[in-house]
């Protein structure tokens, strides 16, 4: 029998980890002692090492009690199809990000010339089918890679400074 903190050391996770699962009830304790300490058995150790392996491949923490909890190879199968398709959906999308940063890259007085305005760039970005989540990605991305192209960037949009400096911050979140 393990405690959380033994069991987070094998595993190399946190103890938060440990007991955000237990709260999203995929893995409770095999026991609590009187002191309130939580006791991990071999199932609970065995249960864990599955829930990190869907975990390593992205499966959302809302289905793995539904998939843990499945005896049929058939529907385990299919959640890690439709993850496998997520997946591929996020790579096209992030792909997508790629090829506007590079383009940007190749010519940055392109925006300047066409006299793009910030308005303008959020509807191109999310006529392409980019979200919001994706944009801050794509800002994040841009920040980190080339900050000083990034800040050219936002200033051929005709950001004012002050906004400027706050997308850039957040960016950097």
């Amino acid at each position: 029998m393990l405690t959380v903190s033994q069991l987070g050391k094998k595993f190399q996770i946190s103890r938060s980890t440990i007991l955000y699962y237990e709260r999203e009830n995929i893995l409770l304790p095999a026991r609590r002692s009187e002191n309130g300490y939580r006791w991990y058995g071999s199932d609970q150790i065995e249960r864990l090492e599955r829930i990190l392996t869907y975990r390593s491949v992205g499966v959302p923490v809302s289905e793995l009690n539904g998939l843990l909890q499945r005896k049929d190879d058939v529907g385990s199968a299919q959640l890690l199809w439709d993850q496998f398709h997520n997946l591929e959906r996020e790579i096209k999308k992030l792909r997508q990000q790629q090829r506007a940063i590079l383009k940007f890259l190749d010519n940055p007085m392109v925006l300047e010339e066409t006299m793009v305005s910030k308005e303008r760039w959020v509807e191109i970005m999310k006529v392409s089918g980019m979200s919001d989540e994706a944009m801050h990605n794509w800002h994040r991305q841009f920040e980190k890679m080339e900050p000083d192209s990034h800040q050219e960037f936002l200033e051929s949009l005709s950001i004012e400074d002050e906004e400027i400096s706050r997308i850039r911050e957040w960016s950097r979140s």
